[in-house]
């Protein structure tokens, strides 16, 4: 079975006004490879010295493979929500990934770019993470300016950090900021569109999957979707029933 890498900053998340907690795209989709029970995965992540002693444990918690490296400091976020409706701040940003820091084990076929800003990644890093291999991008590293405030998006990001993409993954909210996210000519194309499910694009063809509302948090619930989604692409499913497997997994993570 291929390997099946996600690199990504991990997040300290203080969701309305409670006390910080780990998240970042490697956490939340390590919660989603877990529940799959995939044994070939590797998990590389960055987090400031100083929060290391709090965030490690927990992400060593999820059983798989770790790899936690340095970074100055973590980025951080608050949140609040109505509904599926989320207001987001930046309140602190970790510093770009740089090309030699992303070196992935040879067996790694399959890798889930998880950028929690647009500074994150930049073209030749996402290169050298698709070398010879699949990406998986969450859009959300396109279009969310790495500064602190106010979460602010916008559809001015450079293209080619889509050059080496086989699947793209954008919620509504950054999707509603790209004028035709279907011309962006990634092989696969996944919108998100939080309990109302997924709208799949691959092959020329698009396929909408329904998803059932479960009351809790989402928070993550993204990032569990991509990987879940990836790994099920290697495991040989179609873009449509991964898409199908990846919403039934997502629910059973949010229960």
């Amino acid at each position: 079975m291929d390997a099946l890498a996600v690199v990504g900053n991990l997040s300290l998340d203080r969701i309305g006004g409670s006390r910080p907690r780990i998240g970042g795209g490697p956490y939340h989709a390590g919660r989603g490879l877990r529940l799959l029970g995939r044994r070939h995965v590797q998990l590389v992540a960055r987090c400031g010295d100083l929060d290391r002693r709090v965030l490690l444990p927990r992400l060593a918690e999820l059983g798989l493979p770790v790899r936690l490296l340095h970074a100055t400091r973590t980025t951080a976020f608050s949140f609040s929500y109505d509904g599926d409706r989320r207001a987001m701040h930046v309140d602190a940003v970790a510093e770009p990934w740089r090309a030699d820091e992303v070196a992935l084990d040879r067996r790694v076929r399959w890798v889930h770019a998880a950028p929690l800003l647009r500074s994150d990644f930049d073209a030749p890093v996402l290169a050298s993470l698709a070398r010879g291999r699949r990406l998986l991008l969450d859009g959300q590293g396109l279009v969310r300016h790495a500064k602190r405030g106010p979460l602010e998006v916008d559809g001015n990001f450079d293209r080619a950090l889509l050059e080496h993409v086989t699947v793209l993954k954008l919620a509504d909210d950054e999707a509603a900021v790209i004028d035709d996210p279907t011309s962006l000519g990634v092989p696969e194309l996944l919108l998100t569109h939080g309990s109302r499910g997924a709208t799949v694009y691959a092959a020329g063809r698009r396929v909408d999957v329904p998803a059932r509302a479960v009351a809790r948090d989402a928070t993550g619930a993204g990032d569990a979707f991509s990987a879940v989604y990836l790994a099920s692409r290697a495991d040989g499913l179609t873009p449509a029933s991964a898409a199908r497997r990846a919403t039934t997994a997502v629910a059973a993570l949010l229960r």
